[in-house]
């Protein structure tokens, strides 16, 4: 009697993980803390360990971020420059994290700085997706004015993700206020496109809301803080938001 054969974990088979460089802070108020870049490292190495093909792309909050710096009196297109080399610093502790535990990892910038990550070539890039390497791609889209939310976006668009996979810490989906700031906020299981658009909701900004809407990409809203989380969100088990 043969035994039968167990049903996949997950039907994903190449995904967009979003975080913000807050994450990669822990407890911390400023910076990287090395044990949650270890703890997210873990989160990626579960979900890679199923064969799902996984892009990466982290904010630089935690180091410097170009609108506050602009807010401040600096030059915007300095300050969003700025913003995007601490993406690439992100990009490379997290690189050095996953290949710690095994997984092989590449940096992919969208400025060219060659002695530390590779340019932004987009058929190169799925090759390495393809021989199951994380690509994490760094300095957002390589321009001012664009966020991390957009880069992730249009980088799922030109790798074909079948999803973005926002990482949030302390939230798991979008509520229709700051669950933070009020006890009654009311999550969403799913909500369309135009309504994140129409009613504002805090998830992505216009621009890279707007282009998954026009490209059909699904975008899944969890958070971060459960170990296994991101493994389990994958297979449908969980708590979380889809924006499609």
């Amino acid at each position: 009697m043969t035994e039968a054969t167990p049903e996949p974990e997950t039907t994903f088979s190449r995904v967009m993980l979003k975080i913000s460089g807050e994450a990669l802070m822990g407890d911390q108020g400023f910076g990287l803390h090395p044990p949650t870049v270890q703890r997210i490292a873990q989160e990626v190495k579960r979900v890679s360990d199923l064969g799902v093909e996984i892009c990466m792309v982290i904010g630089g909050g935690n180091i410097f971020r170009g609108l506050s710096g602009s807010a401040q009196g600096m030059e915007r297109t300095t300050a969003d420059y700025m913003g995007m080399l601490a993406t690439v610093m992100n990009a490379l502790a997290m690189q050095s994290a996953l290949e710690e535990i095994g997984v092989f990892t590449r940096v992919i910038s969208a400025i060219r700085m060659d002695e530390v990550a590779e340019p932004y070539i987009r058929r190169r890039a799925v090759r390495h997706l393809e021989k199951k390497r994380v690509c994490i791609f760094a300095a957002g889209t390589g321009n001012p004015y664009f966020t991390t939310d957009t880069a992730a976006t249009l980088r799922a668009n030109e790798m074909a993700c079948e999803a973005i996979f926002m990482g949030k810490n302390g939230v798991d989906g979008i509520y229709d206020k700051d669950p933070k700031e009020h006890a009654d906020a009311v999550r969403y299981d799913s909500v369309s496109y135009d309504d994140v658009l129409a009613k504002r909701l805090k998830v992505m900004d216009a621009s890279a809301i707007a282009l998954a809407r026009d490209n059909n990409l699904p975008l899944i809203v969890f958070s971060l803080d459960e170990p296994g989380g991101f493994r389990g969100i994958l297979a449908g088990r969980g708590t979380y938001t889809k924006v499609g």
